[in-house]
């Protein structure tokens, strides 16, 4: 049996929710999910003060009882408890997997760094309320039972890491900011302007150099401005790529929607059954 931990570093996660979630996760019988109580806590914007989301995350990251933190939603916030908690990781977290994207990749991120478990790039108990949000969560459920159909298929020899380009951009310069050399970089974005993206690649690229490559997800849900931009996403990623001499590797398949494929980060969580 394998078991999981879901806690919410960032936004609450509503208890119907939750409900539809372990609904889904009985079609998975080698799976037990277990969800904090602090993910259905309020404190304005986050799901509970600072100090309870830290606290909730460790408590999931050191009990030897599970196998798996999975986090429960993005939005923000995880910024705020990331070092705090990572400090007080004990031993119990080190071969954990720890899964999410959007805000989440800031603690995949940080985890990464420091060498803590395994972070993987994966759908979200929060994705349950897009439509046709069942299938995203049952990928993650799917590999979390041992599946690995539904991971990014563009994975080759190099190891890869993906984020949402805001959350990554924000991480470079600081404690949280992974050594990516050699890596596969996949970014994608939701609901910024074009000339936003561009700042933000304007900004990421400067920190990428000696990486394997850049892959772009989808950039959905752009606002309209009041003039175009007049460059598409894609043309911005491969302008600041030649800038800074990064290969353009092309398209990934992951985004803010449903069809979010799976992305282990480094080159293990690859095979069957790992």
């Amino acid at each position: 049996m394998t078991r999981i931990a879901i806690c919410a570093p960032s936004t609450p996660f509503a208890e119907e929710d939750a409900a539809r979630v372990l609904a889904l996760a009985a079609e998975f019988p080698g799976l037990e999910l277990h969800f904090h109580p602090q993910c259905f806590a309020a404190h304005g914007h986050f799901a509970g003060p600072d100090a309870l989301r830290i606290e909730a995350l460790v408590e999931c990251a050191n009990d030897p009882a599970f196998d798996a933190v999975w986090f429960a939603r993005g939005g923000y916030g995880a910024v705020r408890v990331t070092e705090a908690a990572l400090a007080r990781f004990d031993r119990a977290a080190q071969d954990k997997l720890f899964l999410g994207y959007s805000d989440a990749g800031t603690l995949l991120g940080g985890l990464y760094r420091a060498r803590i478990g395994h972070p993987v790039h994966a759908p979200m108990p929060g994705d349950i309320r897009r439509a046709g949000g069942e299938d995203a969560v049952r990928r993650t459920l799917g590999y979390l039972a041992g599946e690995r159909g539904g991971l990014e298929p563009s994975l080759d020899e190099h190891p890869a890491v993906a984020f949402n380009l805001m959350t990554l951009a924000m991480l470079c310069g600081t404690p949280l900011m992974p050594g990516l050399a050699g890596h596969v970089v996949m970014v994608e974005e939701v609901s910024e302007y074009l000339y936003a993206v561009d700042r933000l690649f304007f900004h990421l690229t400067a920190h990428l150099g000696g990486i394997a490559g850049l892959r772009l997800g989808r950039v959905s849900d752009v606002p309209e401005n009041d003039r175009p931009f007049g460059a598409s996403a894609e043309d911005i990623a491969r302008h600041w790529c030649a800038r800074h001499a990064i290969p353009f590797l092309g398209a990934a398949d992951i985004g803010h929607d449903v069809a979010n494929r799976i992305v282990p980060f480094g080159l293990a969580g690859r095979g069957a059954g790992q």
